[in-house]
């Protein structure tokens, strides 16, 4: 047989239909997508959360950093408002400079200290330039509120970090017994009770009445009175008070608590359900008693 009769072979015969997935396979495949999912966000939702507590960190740890060299440049703290008299209202009357305004060219902010005219107090015209300009340091990044609010018919930056004036509540005024107050003018040797046992900075949250990072009003200072719990849904803000006078806490919108800067520079993160006798203490510059409480944190 020559190769032109060779019979050649049949060609191979295909299934007319490609294999695929089927609709339970499917299924199947779309659930254990969904349980990964629900396994990972939580652990995603902690870490960003962690990310933004450790930025919050470091803007308390710069604003400690700029109040320990406003007291080495002119031997004392910065006064927590400067007024002729108290007590404070949270008003937007009065000459009302905060100490957020005196600490601006310790930390990198030399620009807008230079086009803040003192003399002319918070709410003039010639300073509402500054009042809106948003200042990165002074905002946490948890916090949900807007960074620039209407006040009086001009838009204001707002802080989420305040001072604090007394370790109760009571109107800001010059016989506070906080670091930061009227007229205050507190040095490291003030501090009877050790820097590193006194609560100087934290964080607060923001209110629909909030006079900006330049007021130094509550918008700017707070007492060492019960935290506001993150848990309360209804407290997204601090609630607008009807007495001006009134000053309240610090909060946060942390999960469990809130960062706090001590006197020493030193940053913790305070639980919300710390004791009340020792959040006083820590609000008290001079109480002279023995702590409560060996370690709040």
């Amino acid at each position: 047989m020559n190769a032109s009769t060779a019979v050649s072979a049949p060609p191979s015969r295909r299934h007319p239909y490609q294999h695929g997935f089927t609709l339970v396979e499917l299924l199947v495949v779309i659930a254990i997508i969904g349980v990964l999912i629900g396994l990972l966000l939580p652990a995603v939702q902690s870490a960003r959360e962690a990310a933004r507590r450790c930025s919050c960190t470091n803007n308390l740890a710069q604003l400690g950093l700029a109040l320990h060299n406003h007291e080495f440049a002119f031997e004392r703290f910065p006064a927590g408002v400067n007024e002729e008299s108290g007590p404070i209202k949270s008003l937007a009357e009065g000459h009302h400079v905060g100490w957020i305004v005196r600490l601006l060219p310790f930390f990198e902010q030399q620009r807008l200290a230079r086009h803040f005219s003192i003399e002319d107090g918070v709410y003039a015209d010639t300073n509402a330039a500054v009042r809106s300009v948003v200042i990165g340091p002074l905002l946490c990044p948890s916090s949900p509120t807007p960074s620039v609010r209407e006040s009086g018919g001009h838009r204001v930056a707002v802080s989420n970090y305040a001072g604090c004036s007394n370790a109760v509540e009571a109107p800001i005024d010059d016989d506070n017994n906080g670091v930061l107050f009227l007229n205050s003018r507190i040095r490291f040797s003030d501090i009877a009770d050790g820097s590193s046992n006194t609560l100087v900075i934290a964080e607060r949250r923001g209110s629909e009445g909030d006079l900006g990072w330049t007021s130094g009003t509550r918008s700017t200072l707070r007492t060492t009175s019960p935290i506001l719990r993150r848990t309360d849904e209804t407290w997204i803000n601090d609630a607008t008070p009807e007495d001006p006078l009134f000053v309240g806490g610090f909060g946060s919108h942390h999960v469990g608590g809130l960062n706090v800067g001590l006197g020493d520079g030193a940053v913790r993160f305070l639980s919300e359900n710390v004791d009340a006798e020792v959040l006083r203490q820590l609000g008290d510059r001079a109480d002279g008693e023995l702590p409560a409480e060996s370690e709040p944190w």
